[in-house]
């Protein structure tokens, strides 16, 4: 296969940066274009600037319509107006990384069909798939955090989650609590049990346990560095630790990137990576789960970049073996 061209629509947030540094470094990629109207005829490492060196590519006003896959690196609600405004060819794959497709309702418009592009769960569909719905980055979290217990049917009690994001989780726009001086030195929470992935990981849920009807109660929470989320969450669980362990392995048997450690975790394992690292505990009749991963990659990029490796066939690996920035 020859080179895929890419262009990316929304080129000057913190996801669209990482999406494009993964590009440029995957093998079987060009960049074709990137839009943003805001920063039409600039250098894009102007906006980026660990870029520098690696694109002399500018930000672009128009788009090609004919580009072999687009990703959609806009603001939650805008993916579907500008869908319905710009057309591409029938060629072209689309992979979403708003939260405009990623509910069963909302799958299906203009007659596409968005694929919930989580791999450890949708591997098989997303292989086949044109449009892609990327995860969010909590739920991407939270979800490999729960998904084993729901596919052995054993989630029967209340879920309890708290959960850390870094400032990077807020986009590049500046507001009261992503300014240097309130974010440093800081911690708070936020949408407290109403957070809005809450709906993307109920739904995955259900679709291993339908018979799940207990309440999942997120706490979402602001840390005071930049990137990365640590998940913590625990429920009542009947079995041992070893039998735990078991089902986690065996789920993520054949995963490309998320691991369970035997060792307690920490946030630096996964910074800068694709990975999900998870770490079991037990304490009398309770399973505590803990999930870590990089808000920008795992949870944004990294998968939409695995999501377009399963969708042409490369090796899922591909253009993702990073680093963690772990000294």
């Amino acid at each position: 296969m020859s080179t895929l061209k890419i262009g990316i629509i929304g080129g000057a947030g913190y996801t669209a940066g990482e999406l494009i540094r993964l590009i440029c470094n995957h093998p079987k990629t060009n960049l074709n274009f990137v839009f943003s109207t805001s920063n039409a005829g600039n250098k894009v490492y102007k906006i980026h600037q660990d870029l520098i060196g690696s694109t002399d590519l500018e930000f672009t006003s128009t788009i090609n319509p004919d580009v072999d896959v687009l990703f959609l690196c806009l603001g939650h609600g805008n993916s579907t107006a500008f869908l319905e405004k710009n057309k591409f060819s029938d060629h072209t794959k689309i992979i979403d990384l708003s939260n405009d497709f990623r509910l069963v309702a909302d799958k299906n418009f203009e007659g596409k069909d968005f694929i919930y592009g989580l791999p450890e769960l949708n591997k098989d569909a997303i292989k086949n798939a044109n449009h892609i719905a990327n995860p969010g980055c909590f739920a991407t979290a939270i979800q490999l955090a729960l998904l084993p217990l729901a596919k052995a049917e054993v989630l029967h009690h209340d879920v309890h989650i708290n959960a850390v994001t870094g400032a990077t989780g807020a986009g590049t726009s500046l507001s009261k609590t992503t300014h240097f001086t309130w974010r440093d030195n800081n911690f708070s929470h936020y949408k407290a049990f109403t957070h809005q992935h809450l709906g993307e990981i109920n739904q995955t849920v259900n679709q291993l346990q339908n018979d799940f009807d207990s309440d999942i109660n997120f706490m979402p929470n602001r840390g005071n560095f930049s990137r990365g989320i640590f998940a913590t969450l625990y429920t009542k669980f009947d079995g041992t630790l070893e039998e735990a362990k078991q089902l986690y392995k065996d789920f993520y048997d054949d995963a490309a990137f998320t691991f369970i450690s035997d060792e307690e975790i920490h946030l630096k394992q996964v910074v800068n990576t694709n990975k999900c690292i998870l770490h079991l505990h037990k304490h009398e009749g309770k399973l505590l789960v803990t999930s870590i991963i990089d808000n920008l990659l795992k949870g944004a990029s990294g998968q939409a970049i695995h999501n377009m490796n399963l969708m042409f066939g490369f090796k899922e690996i591909e253009g993702l073996q990073l680093k963690a920035n772990y000294f």
